[in-house]
């Protein structure tokens, strides 16, 4: 199974650690993100990873190499210009179109199971499938008495009722119709799709997941990780 990684932007909110690396390259504790990412699909039968880079990607493919030393082979699309995460992966188009795909986002640690978002897609007529994470509050909850009074203090809670996109997606071959040459997936591809019933959305609750988009998010993650979460 082939996984691509959309790894080609600046990662403008992690300067200056990203002035000299791409942001898959970040280290959270022990290991750079996409060495977090590879271990993780390897364990749902990826076996093949398309790195989608642009920025630094001389960087990328130094680190990486063939892939050899991770027990994964590896293989570069490169995009000469930022392309939005649609054109990065309509630009890959010749190397995935033979079957169902993973795509993520080069920013995110989590251990999602994948089987069941490509199985979701598969018994589906969807042409993509969206991993919903659980929102998580940004800041701590307060509840309040019907007479005013506070009766708890919650520190950054899951807000279940609320679901964001995990950055991670299965796609049929067939989703490349509806994929721009320039241009992102969350602005241009999705919402045809939706608006068409192609697209599907898996919730994963009591998974971990974290996107690395600051330094707070590699400081906090890596305290996660450390305590054995995935």
């Amino acid at each position: 199974m082939k996984a691509a990684i959309i790894a080609g932007g600046f990662g403008k909110r992690l300067r200056p650690l990203t002035d000299v690396r791409p942001k898959p390259l970040v280290e959270v504790g022990s290991k750079a993100i996409i060495e977090w990412q590879i271990d993780w699909l390897k364990r749902y039968g990826v076996n093949v990873l398309v790195v989608l880079a642009g920025y630094l990607k001389d960087k990328l493919i130094e680190f990486l190499g063939s892939g050899g030393k991770y027990g994964i082979k590896v293989t570069y699309v490169i995009e000469d210009e930022p392309l939005g995460t649609g054109g990065a992966l309509k630009n890959a188009e010749y190397v995935l179109k033979d079957d169902i795909f993973i795509a993520l986002n080069g920013d995110i640690i989590t251990n999602i199971d994948v089987s069941k978002l490509i199985s979701e897609l598969r018994n589906s007529k969807a042409l993509a499938a969206i991993a919903l994470v659980p929102l998580k509050s940004p800041y701590g909850i307060v509840k309040v008495s019907s007479d005013g009074y506070i009766e708890s203090f919650i520190e950054k809670p899951l807000l279940k009722e609320y679901l964001i996109n995990a950055g991670i997606y299965a796609m049929k071959p067939e989703v490349f119709d509806y994929i721009p040459e320039k241009g992102d997936l969350e602005r241009i591809t999705f919402p045809k799709l939706a608006a068409e019933g192609l697209l599907k959305g898996v919730v994963f609750e009591g998974y971990y997941w974290r996107s690395i988009d600051t330094v707070k998010d590699i400081e906090e993650a890596t305290k996660e990780l450390e305590s054995g979460l995935p």
